[in-house]
């Protein structure tokens, strides 16, 4: 009788501990997801922003493009040109999700040197660009940026050119506009797929302020699509790029860079290679 009262004891202990860890868990879990909603832009968006009287020192020739879109907001794209007579096209530069175009100029001369203008827009809250960011309105701006360019060049002159966060603007602006070709640095199956990487547990589709669907965009784009992404990416998996394959047409070409991470895929010859070779 004794030792069935002494199990029966435990069985009331054990019970206790596991409503404990179950609340302890559950708690850890509404604070996580908590964290992910309203804090998810300050993770996301890491802009650097200017004065509109700041003044850019880039070694490149430039110009700057300012459009007011209302009384508060500003959208700012700089146009660096190329040391030839003639254009061969333009590239729209959609960049990363941190600093602004002062960051990305870098890259500008393997376009320029090849005989491209290349044309960066900063996002809304980025550099010189001001008002809140939305994904409809970073939609918007592309469109704004794609129809300055057509002022100038004919739609087989147009490369839109993605990086990082970037890829998901330029897919979408693909998906309705005609170019040469869309190029594609380090992009993500979905933005929703991504954090779904690492943040399974939570109905994301409910919580993101961004989806940036850029599977269901690709499925729209009609120009020839180049997608360049590493395998030892730490920011965007290799896994969630290569599903994008899935969605890419025949004539589509997605480049494998062995060793590559998220940030120094320029540095590799096959890249370099390639990208001179769709410049020609």
């Amino acid at each position: 009788m004794q030792a069935l009262e002494i199990k029966a004891k435990k069985r009331v202990v054990a019970k206790k501990h596991l409503y404990r860890w179950l609340k302890i868990i559950l708690l850890v879990y509404c604070l996580v997801g908590i964290a992910i909603y309203y804090a998810q832009d300050f993770l996301i968006l890491q802009p650097t922003t200017h004065t509109k009287d700041y003044v850019y020192q880039f070694s490149q020739p430039h110009k700057e493009v300012n459009i007011a879109v209302d009384a508060t907001t500003n959208i700012n794209i700089v146009q660096f040109t190329q040391p030839h007579a003639q254009s061969k096209g333009v590239v729209l530069y959609f960049h990363g999700n941190k600093g602004n175009i002062q960051r990305y100029a870098r890259f500008v001369p393997r376009f320029t040197n090849n005989g491209y203008e290349v044309w960066m827009i900063d996002y809304p809250g980025y550099g010189k660009s001001t008002g809140a960011f939305s994904e409809d309105r970073v939609y918007d701006w592309s469109l704004v940026m794609y129809n300055l360019a057509r002022k100038r060049f004919s739609t087989d002159s147009i490369i839109i050119y993605g990086k990082s966060l970037g890829t998901g603007m330029a897919t979408q602006l693909a998906s309705i506009r005609d170019s040469k070709y869309l190029i594609l640095e380090t992009p993500y199956y979905s933005f929703t797929s991504l954090v779904h990487t690492w943040f399974w547990m939570y109905p994301l589709s409910k919580m993101l302020h961004y989806k940036f669907p850029s599977n269901e965009y690709l499925k729209k784009v009609t120009a020839p699509v180049v997608i360049f992404h590493g395998t030892k990416d730490e920011l965007i998996p290799y896994d969630n790029a290569i599903k994008l394959k899935e969605v890419l047409k025949k004539q589509d070409n997605f480049i494998t860079i062995e060793g590559g991470t998220h940030r120094n895929l320029n540095l590799f010859l096959t890249m370099q290679t390639k990208l001179d070779a769709l410049l020609q």
